[in-house]
């Protein structure tokens, strides 16, 4: 599996290459495995993840069917497809034994592994705009909303703050506005919206504390394997931008946070990134940009990354060219456009004398694939017709008994379970307008010496019954009497102040809350 520094990832027999090895010194050099559906893209990402454990790198992927969960188990000599791996290990030269590996389970939504969140705040306006498919006049309005939390200490942890925020920003959007550019009701109440039907979606548990430690992704086992992290992602595929967002956001926190280490031996952690055009459909420029400059770059950290997906043109061409390890099952020419296309996956390669690349991309079966791997010096190898080998482990899902012990006897087991609801944004901003409320009825009190009536307050239990996250899960807002609907946080921010706006009462709740963000008193 792995020997002298290398990964065999298969070959050998006749019409076929020799052993096709995957350098470990390049395995930071990144890499592509393309071919269409049913034709193994599976099996050889379940293979290179074995290797690269093997050889003590961490590895993560995404599990978008469920069929990698095996790889905790050994795979048995009972499974059906036992006397196929036994002949074609024989015909690669390959001496075939099972063994399990060290896994790892994660789950979004905490289901099938430990939970894995981060913060609204690390998540930032760029990656937050594209997950919530904002046009650009609402991303400004987002970034002003992130430029003023970081400016007057509001951390933004979780969903409510963000939305406490927001709403904050759409009562007072003539004076944000003069200090930072314009801010409209409309823009804000546009993004409340997308975040309600993220909200709905199960985005939510993404934002959150106690967020991902990246050092729980680079841990080892006591017999020097690397973990192979698993993110369940069966789920997660039914809102496709969410995770394609979420792991754009694991690879840019990986690359801003490790340091450099230039060209090491082997890689520090591989990343396979499973369904990878969905990272590019629709994309603005500026996020291709910055996909381009971390696959450009973050290979001087020590960390490779693999794109899975149907075909190559799937993947911009700056990034394609920066991928030098390469396993290319069948591609299908059914149309034109399918035609153009596999000529053009062809032409990618190192040419052959042997073969004409392009039929080979055509006509190799399940199991088979055209493969290039970088040889000495970094310089792409030929193109090589392979018989990628057998796995070691369990082809296919593990049984929930198996994951279940895997996840009890975790190295971060507990450790992510429990949510933590810290002050924030929202607490802040809810003592604020208490703190005022309190204010304005002194003063109103002062004013009519003791008369009755006018006694105004900031109604904070319409605040309180618009929070919709608890840190534990979400609760139906409790029915109004004045009303057949749940209010927003926004509604109920904007019908409280709009109350309060005509009075003395309400004025100085306004001088007071402004004073406090633009430093006047």
């Amino acid at each position: 599996m792995t020997t002298d520094g290398t990964i065999f990832v298969g070959g050998g027999g006749e019409g076929y290459a020799a052993p096709q090895n995957l350098l470990l010194k390049f395995g930071n050099r990144h890499g592509l495995i393309a071919g269409a559906t049913g034709t193994g893209k599976t099996v050889t990402l379940q293979v290179l993840a074995e290797g690269f454990s093997a050889a003590g790198v961490p590895v993560f992927l995404s599990d978008v069917k469920g069929d990698l969960s095996g790889l905790c188990q050994a795979g048995s000599e009972t499974h059906k497809l036992h006397e196929g791996f036994l002949k074609r290990a024989a015909t690669i030269g390959l001496d075939l034994s099972y063994r399990a590996f060290p896994v790892l389970f994660w789950d979004l939504f905490g289901e099938k592994g430990h939970p894995i969140r981060t913060t609204v705040a690390e998540m930032g306006p760029l990656l937050l705009s594209r997950l919530l498919e904002l046009s650009d006049p609402q991303e400004g309005v987002l970034n002003v909303a992130f430029r003023l939390a970081d400016e007057e200490g509001l951390p933004l942890l979780d969903l409510k703050d963000l939305q406490a925020l927001l709403t904050f920003v759409a009562q007072n959007g003539d004076a944000i506005s003069a200090r930072y550019g314009l801010v409209s009701k409309e823009s804000v109440g546009a993004i409340q919206r997308r975040l309600l039907v993220l909200e709905n979606e199960g985005g939510a548990k993404l934002f959150g504390e106690p967020a991902l430690d990246l050092a729980d992704l680079m841990l080892t086992d006591a017999q020097g394997s690397g973990r192979i992290s698993i993110l369940a992602s069966d789920r997660l595929m039914n809102s496709p931008r969410l995770y394609a967002t979420f792991l754009l956001w694991l690879l840019s926190e990986l690359f801003e946070t490790l340091p450099e280490v230039g060209d090491p031996e082997k890689p520090r952690l591989v990343f396979f990134f499973d369904e990878a055009h969905l990272l590019f459909d629709g994309a603005p420029r500026a996020l291709v940009a910055k996909v381009e400059q971390v696959a450009r770059l973050i290979r001087s950290k020590g960390v490779g990354v693999y794109f899975i997906t149907q075909n190559p043109a799937d993947v911009p061409e700056n990034i394609l060219g920066q991928l030098g390890n390469r396993v290319q099952h069948a591609l299908r020419a059914f149309t034109a456009k399918d035609q153009k296309d596999l000529r053009l996956a062809a032409q990618t390669y190192r040419p052959n004398p042997r073969f004409q690349i392009e039929d080979a991309i055509r006509d190799v079966g399940t199991g088979e694939a055209v493969t290039s791997f970088l040889e000495l010096k970094g310089i792409p190898g030929i193109a090589e017709r392979t018989l990628v080998r057998p796995p070691s482990s369990r082809l296919g899902p593990c049984d929930d008994a198996a994951r279940g012990q895997v996840i009890a006897g975790s190295p971060v087991a507990g450790k992510y379970d429990t949510v933590i609801d810290r002050d924030s944004a929202y607490e802040m901003l809810a003592r604020k307008a208490e703190e005022r409320a309190r204010a304005a009825e002194a003063e109103e009190a002062q004013a009519s010496k003791g008369s009755t009536g006018g006694g105004l307050s900031l109604d904070l239990d319409e605040f309180k019954r618009a929070r919709r996250y608890d840190g534990k899960g979400y609760d139906t807002p409790k029915p109004r009497s004045t009303s057949s609907r749940s209010d927003s946080i926004t509604e109920t921010f904007a019908k409280s102040f709009a109350r309060q706006l005509g009075t003395k009462s309400g004025q100085a709740i306004v001088r007071g809350v402004l004073g406090t963000l633009f430093g006047r008193r």
